[in-house]
């Protein structure tokens, strides 16, 4: 699937500040670093089997199976969005699927207008939160920095 950049000092706190620069210079923080990363993209429930997560210098490498394309973009979104990652490496095996679009969050975006851009439709920003749950809880809970996945109609 491929190569995917994101912003260092935005996303999920998992880390803590220490274990995150630590992370940087030692290899058994690495270690402890994937381990959250695992743990997280656990809870998000998108069926993955035999996840392998490596933490090393900010990049993710993610491999495994998924049951769906989606699911294998939700957990690149997951590892992504997490602050101190700023490249994930996607090797998760999974089903041919449809081509799906990223969108990099801006100051003063929202949803509706994330869906007008994309869809011509501000009304389909469901659609949208619903392609990012659970990672999105709620549809103006989006931040400056955060990757969202855009799925074809």
């Amino acid at each position: 699937m491929g190569l995917f950049s994101f912003i260092k000092d935005a996303g999920e706190k998992l880390f803590g500040i220490k274990v995150a620069a630590a992370a940087q210079a030692a290899e058994d923080a690495g270690a402890q670093a994937a381990q959250a990363i695992t743990e997280y993209i656990a809870q998000q429930n998108l069926g993955l089997s035999n996840l392998g997560v490596v933490f090393a210098d900010g990049r993710v490498t993610l491999t495994g199976a998924a049951p769906s394309q989606e699911a294998a973009e939700k957990a690149v979104l997951a590892a992504g969005n997490v602050e101190g990652v700023t490249e994930v490496d996607n090797q998760i095996q999974f089903p041919a699927g449809t081509e799906t679009r990223y969108h990099d969050v801006v100051k003063g975006d929202t949803l509706s207008a994330i869906a007008k851009q994309y869809y011509g439709d501000a009304n389909k920003y469901p659609v949208i939160f619903e392609a990012n749950k659970p990672m999105l809880s709620h549809p103006d809970k989006i931040y400056p920095g955060q990757k969202l996945r855009i799925p074809a109609l």
